[in-house]
C-alpha cells in the first residue's frame, strides 16, 4: 500500500514470515528525469561555450587561424538561428516517439562537438554551431514533452524545473572550464553530455501517453508501472489516458486543428514573448558589457559569475516551490520583482548618464538590480513558461503545439538579442531598460488575465478546462 512518498510491499520471508520492504514512490520518474536532464545540460554547456571559446579563438598567439569580430558574432548567434529551424523539426520528431527523438538527436549533437574539436577554419565552426542549434532545439522540446507526460501531477513542476537546473549547471561548468581549456579542449568536453544521454535514454521507457496514442496499451501499462512503481494502482490513470484518446480523435481538417490549438498556443506564445523581451537577453548575452557601462570600480567579470551562480540557485528554489506555491503565484511575484529591478536599473543608468560620471561607491545598486532580476526571472517566468508550453496542449497535438511555441520563443530570442543594441542606440541604456520594464508590466497583466493555474491537475483535466 502507498505510505507517504514510499510504497510498501509485503513479501514472503524465511519460514513463512512476512517481510515489508519500502522503496521511493517516485524513483522511476526521478531516474528518467535525470537521464533526460543530460539534454538540457548539454544545451547549457553549448550556451556557455561561446564566451570563453571566442576569447580563445581571438587570442592570436594561441590560435592557428584568425577570427574577426563579425565572424565571432556569427559563431555566437548561429546556434539560435539553428534552433529556430530545429523547433518544427522537433515537433515532427516527437510524433514518432518522445524517447526516440531524444536518442536520435543526442548522437549527432555529440558528433557536432567532435567535429568542432578538429575544425581548421571558421566556416566549419559556423556549420557545427548551426547544426548543434537545430539538434539542441529538438532535444529541449522532446525533453520537456517527455517529462510532462511521465510525471505525476504533484511532482510535474519540480521534475520540469530539473531541466532548467541542468541547463544552468551546464552554463556554469562551461564558464569555469573555459578559464583553463582552449576552444578545442572545451569542445571535447561539450561532446560528453549528449553522448551520456544517448546511453542513458536506452534504459528508460517511452512516454505512456504516446504509447496509448499509438494503440500500444500493454506497453503503456508496462511503462507506467516502471514510472509509478510495481505496487501502484494504475487503472485510473490508464483509463484517463485511454478515454482521452478515444473521446478526442485527432481532427482531420486544418480548421479544427487551429480551433483546438488556438487558446493554448496564444497563452504559450504570449508567455514566450514576455519572457524573451523582459530584458533577460540583455543581461544574459551582454552582461559584462552592461556592467562595464554602469560600474565604477567593480570587476564586471566577477559580477557576471555571481549572476550565473544566483541564476542556478534560483532555479533550484523554483523546483522546490512550483508544485507547492503553484504556477500563477510564482509568475505574478516574478513579474512584479522584474518590473521593479528593470525600472531601478534604468533609473540608475539615467542618473549616471545625466551626471556624466561613474560612482564606484554605488556599484552595489546596479549589481543588486541585476541579481533581483535574475532571481525573479529564474524563479518564475523562465521555467514556468516552458512547463506550461508542454502542459497546455492536448496529447494528440502536443508535438505540434510545443513546436510552434518553441519556434516562436527562439524567434523572439534572436530578435531580442539583436534589438538590444538598437534600443540602446535609440533610447540610451536607461531607455532600453525602461522599455523592458514597460513590457514586463504588460506581461503581468497577461498573466493575471489569461494564464490558467495547472498545479496538481491531470493533463486531460487541463485541456478540458481550456476548451
Amino acid at each position: 500500500m502507498p505510505t507517504g512518498n514510499l510504497e510498501t510491499h509485503t513479501v514472503a520471508g524465511p519460514g513463512g514470515s512476512l517481510l515489508v520492504t519500502e522503496r521511493p514512490k517516485y524513483l522511476g520518474q526521478v531516474l528518467a528525469a535525470l537521464a533526460v536532464s543530460l539534454g538540457p545540460f548539454a544545451a547549457g554547456l553549448g550556451k556557455g561555450y561561446s564566451s570563453p571559446a571566442i576569447a580563445s579563438l581571438q587570442d592570436r598567439d594561441a590560435n592557428e587561424f584568425p577570427v574577426n569580430g563579425q565572424q565571432a558574432s556569427w559563431l555566437a548567434s548561429l546556434s539560435l538561428l539553428g534552433a529556430l529551424f530545429g523547433a518544427p523539426l522537433g515537433g515532427a520528431a516527437v510524433r514518432w516517439g518522445r524517447r526516440k527523438a531524444l536518442i536520435i538527436a543526442s548522437g549527432p549533437l555529440s558528433l557536432c562537438w567532435l567535429t568542432t574539436v578538429f575544425a581548421y577554419n571558421v566556416e566549419t565552426m559556423c556549420m557545427t554551431a548551426f547544426m548543434s542549434g537545430i539538434l539542441v532545439a529538438v532535444i529541449q522540446l522532446a525533453a520537456q514533452v517527455y517529462i510532462s507526460e511521465i510525471s505525476a501531477p504533484n511532482v510535474r513542476g519540480g521534475l520540469s524545473a530539473l531541466l532548467k537546473i541542468a541547463g544552468h549547471m551546464g552554463v556554469l561548468i562551461a564558464f569555469a572550464a573555459g578559464a583553463f581549456l582552449d576552444w578545442r579542449q572545451l569542445a571535447l568536453l561539450m561532446s560528453i553530455a549528449p553522448a551520456g544521454m544517448f546511453v542513458a535514454m536506452w534504459r528508460v521507457p517511452e512516454s505512456p501517453g504516446w504509447l496509448i496514442l499509438r494503440g500500444k496499451d500493454q506497453e503503456a501499462e508496462q511503462a507506467l508501472r516502471w514510472f509509478r512503481g510495481s505496487g501502484s494502482d494504475l487503472r485510473l490513470e490508464l483509463n484517463i489516458l485511454q478515454n482521452h484518446v478515444l473521446l478526442r480523435p485527432a481532427p482531420t481538417s486544418i480548421y479544427l486543428v487551429f480551433k483546438t490549438l488556438r487558446t493554448p498556443t496564444a497563452i504559450a506564445c504570449g508567455l514566450m514573448f514576455f519572457q524573451r523581451f523582459s530584458g533577460a537577453n540583455a543581461f544574459h548575452f551582454y552582461v559584462v558589457t552592461v556592467f562595464k557601462q554602469t560600474f565604477g570600480g567593480t570587476n564586471p567579470h566577477s559580477a557576471a559569475v555571481a549572476v550565473a551562480v544566483v541564476q542556478l540557485l534560483s532555479s533550484l528554489l523554483s523546483g522546490l516551490l512550483v508544485d507547492r506555491a503553484g504556477r500563477l503565484p510564482l509568475l505574478v511575484a516574478s513579474s512584479v520583482l522584474m518590473i521593479m529591478a528593470l525600472a531601478s536599473f534604468g533609473s540608475f543608468a539615467y542618473y549616471e548618464d545625466y551626471h556624466r560620471k561613474s560612482l564606484p561607491q554605488l556599484d552595489w545598486i546596479p549589481l543588486l538590480c541585476v541579481l533581483v532580476f535574475t532571481v525573479a526571472f529564474s524563479l518564475g517566468i523562465s521555467p514556468i513558461s516552458w512547463l506550461l508550453a508542454s502542459e497546455l496542449f492536448p496529447l494528440e497535438h502536443r508535438g505540434l503545439g510545443t513546436a510552434v511555441a518553441t519556434a516562436f520563443s527562439y524567434l523572439c530570442a534572436f530578435v531580442g538579442v539583436k534589438t538590444f543594441v538598437d534600443f540602446q542606440e535609440l533610447l540610451g541604456l536607461y531607455g532600453a531598460f525602461w522599455l523592458y520594464a514597460a513590457i514586463s508590466v504588460c506581461g503581468l497583466c497577461f498573466v493575471i488575465c489569461c494564464v490558467p493555474e495547472t498545479r496538481g491537475r491531470d493533463l486531460a483535466e487541463i485541456h478540458a478546462n481550456l476548451r
